[in-house]
């Protein structure tokens, strides 16, 4: 039942525009990931320790349809990231099944979890951001401190499963780990899987 799921949060961001989708979006980032980045932006996502928000679907509902009107003028809605939201699937489904359906449900992964995870979910989810790194397994196992299989087998599964369209894939720059040489052959080995839409930008090491 819904209302025995809870998760942990470590933010719920009202109001932004043109980062985590279309229109007006609200960005629910949960706590915990499976990776350990480098140059993480949301180091607290992986502290053991701290005051976190713990929420069911439909306390989280209560709290972001005050931006139902935001979302219905836009095409926006709910971007779950995190951290990494896909270990929380349970909870975004029983989510949508509650929120409005007209809203756009987004998801920013890094999609290295098990294939049942994304399975759960993925039909009800209109876009994916998939940070995938390097498709390099050295690079990526440098930067991450995990194996990329899972992330290449998810990805494999989803073009395989007519989902490429709806896939945003980001090829970072990543100083000291990759090159623009290994971000082009990232880029050719995803659009011989069949996606199609990059959005290459540099890591920022502060």
């Amino acid at each position: 039942m819904q209302s025995e799921i809870i998760a942990p949060f470590i933010a719920v961001n009202r109001h932004r525009l043109t980062t985590d989708g279309e229109g007006v979006t609200t960005l629910v980032a949960f706590h915990g990931c499976p990776l350990h980045c480098q140059y993480c932006l949301n180091p607290q996502c992986l502290q053991a320790d701290g005051v976190w928000r713990r929420l069911t679907p439909g306390e989280l509902y209560s709290e972001v349809e005050i931006d139902d009107l935001y979302f219905m003028a836009t095409g926006g809605g709910i971007c779950f990231g995190g951290g990494e939201p896909l270990l929380r699937s349970d909870f975004i489904k029983a989510f949508a099944e509650i929120m409005n359906p007209e809203w756009k449900l987004t998801i920013e992964t890094s999609l290295n979890v098990p294939l049942e995870n994304l399975k759960a979910i993925v039909s009800l989810v209109q876009m994916w951001y998939v940070d995938i790194k390097d498709m390099s397994s050295d690079v990526y196992k440098a930067y991450t401190c995990k194996e990329n299989n899972q992330v290449i087998s998810n990805l494999e599964w989803m073009a395989a499963n007519g989902h490429a369209d709806k896939v945003i894939i980001r090829l970072p720059l990543i100083p000291e780990y990759n090159t623009d040489e290994n971000r082009r052959r990232s880029q050719q080995q995803l659009e011989k899987m069949g996606f199609t839409v990059f959005d290459q930008f540099n890591y920022i090491v502060r």
